[in-house]
Formats: C-alpha cells, sequence, structure tokens
C-alpha cells in the first residue's frame, strides 16, 4: 500500500476534478471577447442612450415625450408626474427613477433648457443647485409645453418611422418630426463607452434666423445671426472670436463663462445673480469658503446664499474700503464664477456618431427636415389621390342617378350591390363602396353639385402637391415659413450677455514682496533697462545701439506701474515687474515689441505714475501747454491701452511730470526763452485737452523743448520769467545759450 504523504489532502481539496467538479478552461483571444462581449454593449449604450440625435433627443427623451403626447398632455390639464412615469415604462423599460429624472431635466421649474418641453407644477429643484432637490414624482404634475405642437404636429403625417417597442405591444418613433434645429437649441451631455456629447444651447431665434439664412445660401456667414451660445442660467459669455471660430468650425473647443453681479453701495455688499451654466451656487460658496480660510480673500466679511422665489442671489459682504471691481477680478480668476464649457458636438447621423460644426449640423438637419416635409406632402397627396379616385366614381353615377338607384332596387341580395354598381358603371370596389355607403338624403342637386366642384379643387390641391415633390425651392419655403411661425411664437431675447475680452478687468498682482529699487534708463530708441542698485554700482558706462542716447532715467520700484506714451496718441499701461532685469552692457527691452505697439508706433516718453496723485505738463509747437492729471491714466478695467492720451492737434515737443510745481523754460526757434511756474496751469481731466497758450510765437515760429530751469544753462532766470501767461519772453543771451538746442527726442537724460 502506498504510503500516504502530507500533500495529498491539499491536492484533492486544490484539484476541481477530484472533488467531481468537472471545470472546463477554454482558450479565447482577447480581440473576440472584445467583439462578441463588449461591442454589442458599446454600440447599445452609443446608439441607444446616451448620444443624441438629428433631432436634439435621446432615446429617453423621445419616448417621454411622445408618452406624454399620446396620454393627450398636449392639449389637456396636468396630470401627476408619477402617472406619466408609470406610462412611459410601456415605451423605457429602465425603472421609474431614471424616467422622473429625464422628466425633471425636460421640465420648466428645472430651468436647464431654454426651450423646456414639460410645463411642469411643484418643486422640481434647480440647474444651479447641487442641494435643491426635487420632489417625488407623486407630489408634482406636468404637461407639455406649447412649444411641443412644434414637435408633434406632423408626426401622422408618415414624417418619421415608426418601430415596435421592447415587447412589441406598441410602436414609437425613431426621431420626432421638429420643426426647428432643436439639436442646437437643447443643450446636451451624455457619455457613452468610449466617447461622450457635450452640446450648449443656443438662442431659438438666432438658430432659426441662421438656418433662414443657411438655407438661402449655405455659404453664409453664420456668425452674423449665430452670434454666441445661450444659456438658461445667464451670465456672461467671453466672445473670444478664435475660440469660437474652432467650435463652430470643428465641433470642438470650449467656451468661457462668468457670472453677472452688482454692488449695492449702501449696504457694502455684492450681490451675484446670475452664474455659469457649468457649476452650482453651492460649488462657488464652497470654493470662497476655502479661500477665506487659507487668507488668499481678506476682502470679504461674509457670504450667503440668499436665492428664494426671485431666483438666484449669492450676498457678499465686504471689508470697509475695499474695492468691488477688483474683488470680482480676483473671483473671476480664482472661484467658478468664470468658467469653461468644453464643447464636444458629437451627434448621431443614421446610427453612426459624427462629431460636426455648426454649419455642418445645419446641414444635416436641413437634408433631414427636407425628408421630412416631403414624407408629410406625399402623405398628403396620397390622402387626395384616394379622395379623387373615389369622387370620380361618384361623378360617373351621379351622371345618371336614376340608374344607380334602379341597379340598387332591383338587386335581390345586399351583397350583389357593390358588384352590381361596378358592372353598371365601370367603377372598382372601393369607389362603389363608397357609392352604396352614401344616405338617400344626399342624392340631391346640391349634393352633386358640390362633389363635382370638390373634384375640380381636388385636381388643383393634388398638382400642386406633385409640384413641391419635385421643386427643392418650394420645400425649402415651406421650411423657412415654419421656421418664421416659431421665431413669431416662440422667440426670446438672450438670457447670456456677450462681452468682449477687451471689457474684462483683469485682477491685478498682488504687490511681489521683493518690490526691491530699481533704476531705469530709456534712450531715444525706444530701449529700455531695469537696473538693481547693486548692478549699477557694479557697471560701467551704459551701452545704446549707434546712433541712440539715453531720454529719460529715473529711480522707482519693481513693483510699479509704467505709463508709455507713444507718436499715435497713445498711452500703453504696463508693469516694470514684466521687464527682466539688465545690466548697463545691456541694449536693454525694445517697448513697442513688448508692449505689442502697432507698427510703426514708436515710443516717446515714460513715467511712473506713482499714486496718481501727480500731473503731466505736455507742451506743443503751437505754444500751449497742457497739464494733464495722472489720475485720468488710472483705469478700473486695467486695460494696458488708451486712445486718445494727449491731443493731436499740434506736434509735441516735451514731457515733464509734476510732482510739485517748479519752474519751467520753454524754448523757440527763433532764439527766445519763457520761464514759467507749472502752478500758472490747472490740472485737467480731459486727457486730450488741447491745452492753454503759454508763448506768444510770432509767425512761422514754434516752441522746441520743454526743460526744469534746474535743469538748462540759464544764469539769470529773472530775464525770461513771466507771471502771467501767454508771453512773448526774451532772447537768450550767450551765458544763457546752451552749446546746442535738445528737442523731445533728444534729451539730455534728465528729463
Amino acid at each position: 500500500m502506498a504510503k500516504k504523504t502530507p500533500t495529498d489532502d491539499n491536492s484533492k481539496k486544490n484539484n476541481p476534478n477530484v472533488l467531481g467538479l468537472h471545470a472546463e478552461v477554454m482558450d479565447q483571444e482577447i480581440t473576440d471577447t472584445l467583439e462578441v462581449n463588449f461591442m454589442p454593449y458599446a454600440m447599445s449604450v452609443i446608439v441607444s442612450r446616451a448620444i443624441p440625435e438629428i433631432d436634439g433627443f435621446k432615446p429617453a427623451h423621445r419616448k417621454l415625450l411622445y408618452t406624454m403626447y399620446k396620454m393627450n398632455l398636449l392639449t389637456g390639464g396636468r396630470t401627476k408626474s408619477a402617472n406619466i412615469v408609470g406610462q412611459t415604462m410601456r415605451l423605457n423599460p429602465h425603472g421609474d427613477a431614471a424616467i422622473y429624472e429625464t422628466m425633471v431635466r425636460l421640465s420648466k421649474g428645472y430651468e436647464a433648457l431654454l426651450t423646456p418641453f414639460v410645463d411642469s407644477k411643484g418643486n422640481f429643484g434647480k440647474v444651479y443647485s447641487r442641494d435643491l432637490s426635487y420632489a417625488a414624482s407623486r407630489y408634482t404634475e406636468a404637461k407639455l409645453a406649447p412649444i411641443c405642437s412644434e414637435l408633434f404636429r406632423d408626426i401622422d403625417s408618415d414624417t418619421v418611422d415608426f418601430v415596435d417597442n421592447y415587447d412589441s405591444t406598441m410602436k414609437e418613433p425613431t426621431l420626432l418630426p421638429t420643426s426647428f434645429p432643436n439639436v442646437l437649441v437643447s443643450a446636451n451631455t451624455g457619455i457613452a463607452v468610449g466617447m461622450a456629447s457635450n452640446i450648449c444651447s443656443f438662442n431659438l431665434e438666432e438658430v432659426c434666423r441662421t438656418e433662414i439664412e443657411y438655407l438661402s445660401d449655405p455659404n453664409c456667414d453664420i456668425y452674423l445671426t449665430l452670434r454666441a451660445p445661450d444659456f438658461t442660467t445667464g451670465g456672461e459669455v467671453i466672445y473670444e472670436a478664435d475660440a469660437l471660430r474652432e467650435v463652430y468650425e470643428t465641433g470642438r473647443g470650449s467656451v468661457k463663462l462668468r457670472a453677472r453681479w452688482r454692488f449695492d453701495k449702501k449696504e457694502n455688499l455684492i450681490e451675484v445673480y446670475e452664474i455659469p451654466y457649468t457649476t452650482t451656487a453651492e460649488a462657488i460658496m464652497d470654493k470662497v469658503e476655502d479661500l477665506v480660510k487659507t487668507g488668499k480673500l481678506r476682502e470679504i466679511s461674509d457670504m450667503r446664499d440668499e436665492t428664494d422665489l426671485s431666483g438666484l442671489k449669492l450676498t457678499i459682504d465686504l471689508k470697509r474700503g475695499v474695492d468691488p471691481e477688483k474683488l470680482m477680478a480676483k473671483l473671476y480668476k480664482l472661484t467658478p464664477l468664470q468658467d469653461a464649457f468644453a464643447c464636444n458636438f458629437n451627434i448621431l447621423i443614421a446610427g453612426t456618431p459624427k462629431v460636426m460644426g455648426i454649419r455642418e449640423i445645419l446641414s444635416e438637419w436641413t437634408a433631414w427636415r427636407m425628408e421630412s416635409v416631403r414624407r408629410r406632402v406625399f402623405a398628403d397627396l396620397s390622402k387626395k389621390k384616394d379622395r379623387l379616385h373615389l369622387l370620380k366614381g361618384l361623378g360617373k353615377i351621379l351622371l345618371d342617378i336614376d340608374k344607380a338607384i334602379a341597379i340598387i332596387r332591383e338587386t335581390e341580395e345586399e351583397r350583389e350591390v357593390v358588384p352590381n354598381l361596378m358592372i353598371g358603371f365601370g367603377i372598382d370596389e372601393i369607389q362603389a363602396e363608397f357609392v352604396a355607403e352614401i344616405k338617400l338624403r344626399n342624392i340631391n342637386k346640391e349634393y352633386i353639385l358640390k362633389r363635382l366642384e370638390d373634384i375640380t379643387k381636388l385636381e388643383e390641391e393634388i398638382a400642386d402637391l406633385e409640384d413641391i415633390l419635385q421643386n427643392r425651392r418650394r420645400v425649402k419655403t415651406i421650411i423657412r415659413r415654419e421656421l418664421e411661425n416659431v421665431i413669431k411664437k416662440y422667440g426670446e431675447p438672450r438670457r447670456t450677455q456677450i462681452i468682449y475680452p477687451h471689457e474684462i478687468s483683469e485682477p491685478e498682482e498682488d504687490e511681489p514682496e521683493d518690490g526691491y529699487p530699481v533704476t531705469i534708463f530709456f534712450s531715444k530708441g525706444g530701449y529700455l533697462k531695469k537696473i538693481t542698485p547693486q548692478s549699477l554700482r557694479m557697471s560701467g558706462e551704459q551701452k545704446y545701439k549707434e546712433g541712440d542716447s539715453l531720454l529719460v532715467s529715473f529711480e522707482a520700484s519693481n513693483s510699479s506701474e509704467l505709463l508709455v506714451f507713444t507718436d499715435k496718441f497713445q498711452c500703453y499701461k504696463t508693469r516694470l515687474s514684466d521687464f527682466p532685469d539688465g545690466k548697463a552692457s545691456a541694449l536693454g527691452t525694445y517697448i513697442p515689441t513688448q508692449l505689442g505697439m502697432d507698427e510703426g508706433e514708436n515710443a516717446l516718453y515714460i513715467c511712473d505714475p506713482g499714486d496718481y496723485t501727480a500731473s503731466l505738463l505736455l507742451m506743443f509747437e503751437n505754444g500751449k501747454a497742457a497739464r494733464i492729471s495722472l489720475s485720468g491714466f488710472e483705469t478700473k478695467t486695467n486695460r494696458k491701452r488708451l486712445t486718445g492720451a494727449y491731443s493731436d492737434k499740434s506736434p509735441l515737443v516735451g514731457f515733464l511730470p509734476v510732482y510739485e510745481d517748479f519752474e519751467a523754460a520753454a524754448y523757440t526757434s527763433d532764439g527766445r526763452c519763457v520761464v514759467f511756474s507749472t502752478a500758472l496751469l490747472t490740472p485737467k481731466p480731459t486727457r486730450n485737452t488741447q491745452g492753454v497758450s503759454v508763448v506768444t510765437l510770432k509767425k512761422n515760429r514754434t516752441v522746441t523743448q520743454l526743460r526744469p530751469v534746474s535743469e538748462t544753462s540759464i544764469k539769470n532766470a529773472s530775464r525770461y520769467r513771466v507771471r502771467s501767461i501767454p508771453a512773448a519772453g526774451a532772447v537768450l543771451k550767450d551765458e544763457d545759450r546752451e552749446e546746442r538746442q535738445l528737442s523731445l527726442l533728444e534729451g539730455d537724460g534728465n528729463a
């Protein structure tokens, strides 16, 4: 006998054949597994669940709306949502919860669609709230919204195909014959297997106008009529032309959205009343709370949700002295108050998912709608032809009504009446049946004449319908007329306002901790060097391009703002921190390139505005001078470029910053000089003011330059000083003359 080993019991336990479990392992290629098991599931999700079709609906939407239509909820009163859900399960066997959620999204109360299809009563929640959930279906009521008449108007005219439901007990439409491009009007989101769809909504009137233009000219400019997406939650869409063009042409891309707000100066609070479609009130409040806790938002004392029956309202209490514009610019950057809608226009076309741009979607919808209209016309044509066929049979009998009566009277059996009429008048069975059913009271002259008139009218209508079927232009005219009717009945103004990037206030950068001192050197050629004190001490002579030299130099902080004036009467606003630290041996940064100036535009002068309490003195060739308050260049929107920075009536010959009053010397082309105090000029808030006359000039004489007296070679300033302006000044003496007179573009570096 064989000796039992310790492993025998374990081997029996681990061997399924020993235990009588005849397990059979089959080898299968992974590609076969995917094809046999995974692909059918994936295609079912893509085709039958997640991706909308050209009518703008997913199967779940379509089954719900068609059920409500069959329940006469388009014209009748509301019924309990639970009743609708129960009836819909005859078409959609996915459970009552999923069906009710579909109804909620399509409802007017939930506010997810620009054109809601369910007229709801009760609490259906809100799309902009994560916590405000909908009530149970037994508490709410619903019916179809009036616009659904545009979905079902032609459904009984063979405009779309019908198929059996899941248990073959009733028929349901494969598509709904929408008379407007609902696929672009209703927002739709779906996640399938291996692909997704995310379609933003557009204004109903704008979409219909665009389709009308497209019917007339497929190459029309859709940007003129379809301005930008429109969302139920309102807010503002930032019109970035390149990003919008990408979405319109490819069907992919993103659109930036941001909230709308108002400031209550009396209560010192901000009210946010419209938010991006892509976020919720709770998500915004959670983010703000986190920022306050981490110390990144110190301007807010409290934030609360005051949403009520009048709509959304998030209230932000501000601390004393907080600028609401700057705070909102900061909140846009750090919170979902500014968000992006990622577009993916993936639509099922004949059962195949396809990502399309706007023009291609309009093309597909137009082709589908034209086919629907043709099918409707053909169905109407068939009915009229059948009616005409009956009336023509009646017409033959009415020509000899006595003969017809005699045939009926002499026929012994009822079943022989129709055959005898067929034989007697040469008509077919359908015509004979129609004649046999005519009431005795209708056999009179009036009835006969009316029926003969009907034949003529029907023949005209049939000819017209046949012409429509042969004429694409007439089919387009019908579609165009229906679209105009939709606009007239259901068109509404945009909810989401359009703003442009140049209107947006960018958040100001916090002053860096290393706001170290720097010395600025700006040359006549437009090169700027920012040099630290340490580097300046170690450096030698300043290097410039050949023919270039220093125009102005001053000390500032690295965090200071900088105003750059150009020869195109513009002023550019930037920060010194945007420029790299330089060295004396380097040429510096070319300002026109750094600031993106226009072609041929040159920088004339730069200054540090500080706290914008100072002013700027400008001297013109015509002898006039303007003292402009720097506060006129301080903008809350933080724009980078200001047009009309100074007057263009006369060429400019000098800039001088005025932090406190001093004496300035104006030189003329005929060798004269006027020394005047800047106190004689009152600061003006208007940037493009022409100024006041300071120097009285003879004919063909001009002012050549303006400089502080302290920086000139004038030894006896009293000779040229004036107490009032304008003045002619005095002729320069030889000892007061410099070796050469310098113009605006030939400064000595101390201007």
